[in-house]
């Protein structure tokens, strides 16, 4: 199956959650915007100056040099009186510009005279360094539309139309656990003492991270063993309470892969061999639980099994968990952006699967190339600051435009 298909596949049972909630504003980074934010009044209120300077009348500067009196000083803040002909105003950043004027001039572009009065040394264009009223955000507008994934600015801009609660998606409920009676936690056993076959399980570690960015809720259960009760002990017990179940390894279809017969047992299940490089093996379906309410009505539970290869697991879970995971917070564009780079490397064999490179920014404005770009070598995620999206039976030579897609996208 090619990886838009499955894509196209996975996305379609991704029903936006229900229950949003009222967040705090500072509290709704990267969350997920319910409905849209619509602005009960205008932004700027009123026309306010850009500068800190002189509020005048154009008319009364028709050459640089004219001196004028000052009449008023208006802060920021403070509301002046109507500008009287042939005078000016002291007026500050953000203060309103008072009837009657029609420009600022900046204080650089004047000089204070011993009197008082302030010599304009530059002709004001009219509107010059005034900021006009609604001119960022008109009232009744959409500022921010439901499915935006809210950010520092999104929070500001929220904030300025005097929204101090945002209604959000919930976070999604997510359990995760790795299978293999191979796996070791870092620090349960000091690497001398590690028994022959064993490693450290590092897909917890980043997968657990990915997820906890994504705004999701996660709930480790843990390394699973090899054993057919225990991952169906595992998956009955994740299925009480969470949206998703994600797990890697045990999804292939050999003696001691007891994740397939699981979900089947308990669900349901499609495992396909997805058209990608580094993936491959990738499963995705329904675990059926009794309602927690005692209704005797069955819920139902998303599943991903995720290869079990460190860099398989990773790429999958960026380029089919991640959009899952964000659409279920009802975001809709969950493609990632690539953009075209200049290739460092050759590639001079074509690979028959679709290939996500692993590849940093070079000195010259390129992209270089990991050396090693094995499915089992995490280093190249960690060096790497993004992938090359390559296309099915596709050379690279050096120089050539390429697809990448910026760890700064994918891991946020």
């Amino acid at each position: 199956m090619s990886l838009d298909d499955a894509l196209t596949a996975v996305l379609a049972q991704a029903v936006r959650l229900d229950a949003p909630e009222m967040v705090d504003t500072f509290e709704a980074d990267g969350r997920v915007l319910w409905a849209d934010a619509v602005s009960p009044l205008q932004v700027p209120p009123l026309d306010n100056s850009a500068m800190d300077g002189y509020a005048v009348r154009c008319a009364d500067v028709a050459q640089a040099g004219v001196v004028l009196p000052v009449s008023q000083r208006i802060p920021a803040g403070h509301v002046g009186e109507p500008l009287q002909p042939s005078t000016a105003a002291r007026i500050f950043t953000g203060a309103p510009v008072p009837q009657g004027a029609d420009a600022i001039v900046m204080q650089e572009d004047a000089d204070v005279q011993p009197d008082g009065s302030v010599r304009i040394n530059a002709v004001p264009a009219p509107s010059q360094w005034v900021r006009r009223a609604g001119e960022d955000i008109a009232n009744g507008s959409r500022v921010l539309h439901a499915g935006t994934r809210l950010t520092p600015a999104a929070l500001g801009l929220a904030a300025s139309i005097g929204m101090a609660q945002l209604q959000v998606a919930r976070r999604p409920r997510v359990a995760l656990f790795s299978t293999g009676d191979e796996l070791v936690m870092p620090g349960a056993v000091a690497p001398q003492d590690m028994p022959p076959g064993s490693i450290y399980n590092s897909n917890r570690f980043f997968l657990r991270a990915l997820l906890q960015r994504l705004g999701c809720e996660v709930n480790d259960c843990g390394i699973v063993p090899d054993n057919r009760d225990a991952t169906m002990r595992v998956m009955r017990e994740a299925a009480r309470g969470n949206d998703l179940i994600v797990s890697t390894a045990g999804v292939s279809v050999g003696e001691e892969d007891h994740v397939k017969p699981a979900v089947e047992a308990l669900g349901e299940l499609g495992l396909w061999k997805i058209s990608m490089k580094p993936g491959k093996p990738f499963a995705f379906g329904t675990i059926f639980s009794e309602d927690a309410d005692g209704s005797g009505q069955r819920k139902r539970t998303h599943f991903m099994g995720l290869p079990g290869n460190p860099v398989s697991s990773f790429v999958t879970f960026l380029m089919l968990v991640r959009p899952f995971v964000l659409r279920l917070q009802g975001m809709e564009n969950v493609t990632p952006r690539s953009v075209p780079m200049k290739a460092a490397f050759d590639i001079t064999k074509a690979d028959a699967r679709r290939e996500f490179l692993r590849v940093r920014y070079a000195e010259q404005g390129n992209v270089e190339l990991f050396k090693n770009q094995s499915s089992g070598v995490l280093t190249s995620a960690a060096w790497g600051d993004g992938v090359v999206d390559n296309p099915a039976m596709t050379t690279i030579q050096r120089g050539d435009w390429v697809r990448f897609i910026s760890f700064a996208e994918l891991l946020q």
